[in-house]
């Protein structure tokens, strides 16, 4: 919404879903009258339809506005009614076709004139949720209660303006606490038939990536005959090829979870997994920490050790990048012998196809391929875990000046918490599938507590570190294993000047920091060599895992 446009009366008495049912592709139809009591000074009569009274509000399109998502739809006119229909399939990143992310969207209507068009709602949206099979869930609210004149934070739009909330596609037999714990208790009590199969589960099921995801890859090229099934919130999480979505809660994820032979995860199982005899739990955790992590965390207490310690239990194999991470599992998840094969995640950062891949990812993202592309890959915060950055990506960008374009890749646990930023030669790609990607893409990284910065080194592209809460997060939120200050493989700043400073002098960063960065590489990056998925599965070959 551009600043001071008016708020325009415009009647809504249609919201609906089309085609929920008949195999098209699914819809939301909404439309109303065309208002006619509007000063006719406030359109050109060049922008109204002949069959509109002259000084009638005119919508031009439609959105629903999520916090990273917008839907769009260009508005129909038929004599003095409107209608729009928002698809309910959209292509992000280039991929396929698949539904909204989960959560509430508001909606906005646009004038001929680019004004947000109040929507005064004159019919009562459907009151029982709608099920799109495999799609989504939508429930519909209207606030047409709230003050005149207000706006909502996250649309832009008018506060009494219809929202419309998106949920997993789960039936009514599979979804509210009721039928979960009846799922749950026939999944504990079940003895289910072996399954040739994998289960993948990736941050939660918030997306398909990390080294679940390249490990997918190799099982998928060495047997092909195994089944991939992947666990994921909603069906706006897109699966790897040849992978079935599964989504979680439903009768078929409870069924695989207990079946599969083999389960793939890079983090907690939680407390509702149970371990069958002819399982094999692979955790390949997502990261090389300089954070203290599960045992080994300040003031732990009894019951969240005792946790972990339940956790651990759930695991027959941790993968670990590197001898350094291979010590602090031993002690943060007393887990006695780690497999040390360095992370598949990052078999696409060696090698030489990089590059070219780097491109073509550029193309994709609309990245100019002349730019200089800085990544900013900040970690969450313990305290403030709505907070995706410490850094004003847009202000950084313009005192980056010409040639630059920045991309910024919030937490995956901000990836539904918090909203996309906005800004000229910047990209907000949070919600991209797999930050390996994006490391190709970048010319250079800048983060601060992250697991990245054991990540990118691979790709030998400079890394710059920005610290600003350095003292407060290392010494009260979370303690680090190491003094990062002392052997960065890069500039540590702890203002945006010398940030900037720094990114517009890398050679001279780079001289400087060549030493510590090669050390880096030996110390972490030993066994990123492009083939540690290779050995992965070969080991859970020879486990009895897979075959």
């Amino acid at each position: 919404m551009t600043s001071g446009l008016p708020h325009l009366a415009l009647a809504l008495d249609t919201v609906r879903v089309h085609n929920a049912e008949s195999g098209g592709e699914p819809q939301l139809l909404v439309g109303g009258s065309i208002a006619a009591h509007v000063p006719a000074a406030v359109l050109p009569a060049s922008a109204v339809p002949a069959s509109v009274v002259p000084g009638s509000v005119v919508p031009a399109s439609v959105e629903l506005v999520g916090s990273r998502l917008v839907l769009h739809a260009d508005v129909e006119i038929d004599g003095d009614r409107w209608s729009a229909y928002i698809p309910l399939l959209t292509s992000r990143w280039g991929g396929p076709r698949v539904a909204p992310p989960s959560g509430e969207y508001r909606l906005r209507i646009m004038g001929t004139d680019a004004a947000v068009l109040t929507s005064a709602t004159s019919t009562t949206p459907p009151q029982e949720p709608t099920l799109v099979a495999g799609v989504c869930l939508i429930e519909f609210s209207s606030a047409a209660s709230n003050p005149v004149g207000a706006t909502d934070a996250t649309s832009g739009g008018p506060s009494d303006a219809l929202t419309v909330t998106f949920s997993a596609p789960l039936t009514a037999s599979e979804r509210g606490p009721a039928q979960q714990a009846r799922l749950e208790a026939q999944y504990h009590a079940s003895k289910p038939t072996p399954l040739n199969a994998v289960f993948f589960e990736s941050f939660y099921g918030q997306n398909a990536s990390c080294n679940p995801r390249a490990l997918d890859r190799e099982i998928a090229r060495t047997h092909p005959s195994v089944t991939r099934y992947w666990s994921v919130v909603d069906a706006s999480v897109e699966v790897p090829a040849g992978g079935i979505a599964l989504i979680e809660g439903s009768e078929e994820w409870w069924r695989v979870r207990a079946g599969a032979r083999l389960l793939v995860v890079n983090d907690w199982l939680r407390k509702r997994f149970r371990r069958r005899a002819h399982q094999t739990v692979l955790q390949t955790w997502h990261g090389t920490p300089l954070k203290r992590i599960a045992l080994t965390r300040r003031g732990l207490r009894p019951r969240a050790a005792l946790a972990t310690l339940r956790e651990r239990a759930r695991w027959d194999i941790l993968l670990s990048q590197n001898t350094y991470s291979t010590h602090f599992f031993r002690t943060a998840y007393a887990f006695a012998h780690p497999w040390e094969e360095g992370y598949p995640r990052n078999d696409v950062l060696a090698g030489d196809a990089g590059a070219e891949r780097g491109l073509e990812l550029r193309d994709r993202l609309g990245v100019p391929r002349d730019a200089t592309v800085v990544l900013y890959a900040p970690t969450w915060r313990d305290d403030h875990p709505e907070e995706v950055d410490q850094l004003d990506v847009a202000a950084f960008a313009r005192e980056l000046g010409p040639g630059y374009f920045t991309l910024i890749r919030g937490h995956s646990r901000t990836l539904r918490a918090a909203q996309d930023v906005h800004a000229a030669n910047v990209l907000d790609v949070t919600s991209y599938p797999d930050v390996a990607d994006l490391f190709l893409v970048a010319d250079a990284l800048v983060t601060d507590y992250s697991s990245a910065m054991f990540d990118f080194t691979v790709t030998g592209k400079p890394i710059y570190f920005f610290t600003p809460d350095l003292d407060r997060y290392r010494d009260e939120v979370r303690g680090f294993y190491f003094d990062l200050l002392a052997v960065s493989p890069g500039p540590v700043s702890e203002s945006a000047e010398d940030l900037v400073a720094n990114l517009r002098s890398p050679d001279a960063a780079r001289e400087r920091f060549a030493h510590r960065y090669a050390a880096w590489v030996a110390r972490f990056n030993s066994l990123d060599d492009g083939h540690a998925s290779e050995r992965v599965v070969r080991r859970l070959e020879a486990h009895g895992a897979i075959g």
